[in-house]
């Protein structure tokens, strides 16, 4: 005959923690400090964002007292336009461009900022300085630069006896134009955030790789570039979304985006720039911040698993 088993009591349940005074004081002070974050997000960026996306589902004119739901017309006739297949190349190769520009350029500057020399105070300074000066401005000051007859260029060009390039004429060379110039602009927040990286870097791995008679290309690669991964992810998802959304430069340099039509570019002309068809702007927007969305995942899910945290 078996032995009868034994019963193993059961622990008491946890009593609940209870809402106190503590807690609802709390509580209300997390309210006052975020409600009015929150409400300011809520009201400028999300009822805007859902306000856009049911624009782009109508047939609508700046200005009319009416407009006509479409549906999915505009998206399918985003996707079937013979401009779009160009506008998405020109994107492509703007954020390319910029991204990849800014970032080696800035990486390269900050190498050379990393260093304890008379000046580096204000060589620091002079470098990021572009990237806080009006997107306006910059781009007035770089037009009359590339002026093909009154210009900086053109003036050091006619001294070698070459011709100017006919900037604002070749869609081509205006794509160039604005490439440069952003990549000028923003280069320089890249080189801080980079040299911020560089001077985190513990001194006793430089050291210890010195002791090992590896030179500074050997360390640069081994050690720097590894230990830089987490600053060159943050760049590369922050610079990636600053490009998509240019719009001031390329506003300036060429109004008529002939050449230099980006996504967010063609959203502006397709509402203010002649066409007078907001309908089919929001189209466009909400478009690229389905990209921007997409991108943003690919880089947070895909990138980050090579990030080297220390």
């Amino acid at each position: 005959m078996a032995a009868p088993r034994a019963t193993v009591p059961r622990p008491a349940p946890a009593p609940r923690r209870r809402f106190g005074a503590r807690e609802r004081h709390d509580f209300l002070v997390f309210l006052a400090f975020a409600a009015p974050n929150i409400l300011l997000i809520v009201a400028f960026t999300y009822r805007p964002l859902l306000s856009n996306i049911y624009y782009s589902t109508l047939n609508w004119t700046l200005g009319a007292a009416t407009a006509v739901p479409v549906g999915f017309d505009n998206y399918a006739r985003f996707f079937t336009s013979p401009d779009t297949g160009e506008i998405a190349r020109v994107t492509a190769i703007f954020t390319v461009a910029t991204v990849g520009g800014s970032m080696v350029l800035g990486l390269l500057i900050a190498l050379a900022l990393n260093r304890k020399v008379r000046g580096v105070g204000f060589a620091r300074a002079a470098v990021f300085s572009p990237f806080v000066l009006s997107g306006v401005g910059v781009g007035l000051i770089w037009v009359f630069m590339f002026d093909p007859t009154l210009g900086v260029f053109a003036a050091v060009l006619r001294a070698v006896g070459l011709d100017s390039p006919q900037w604002f004429n070749d869609p081509s060379l205006s794509l160039v134009m604005v490439i440069i110039v952003y990549v000028w602009k923003n280069m320089g927040y890249a080189a801080v955030i980079y040299l911020a990286g560089l001077q985190a870097i513990p001194r006793d791995l430089m050291e210890a790789s010195s002791i090992d008679g590896a030179g500074r290309l050997r360390t640069f690669w081994s050690i720097t570039l590894p230990l830089l991964s987490p600053t060159t992810f943050f760049l590369l998802v922050t610079s990636v979304l600053n490009s998509l959304q240019a719009f001031d430069i390329i506003r300036i340099m060429t109004p008529l985006g002939r050449g230099t039509t980006t996504l967010i570019y063609d959203a502006y002309l397709q509402a203010f720039g002649g066409y007078n068809r907001a309908g089919y702007s929001a189209t466009v927007s909400t478009v690229l911040f389905a990209l921007l969305v997409l991108f943003t995942a690919i880089q947070m899910l895909v990138l980050e698993r090579r990030v080297h945290y220390r």
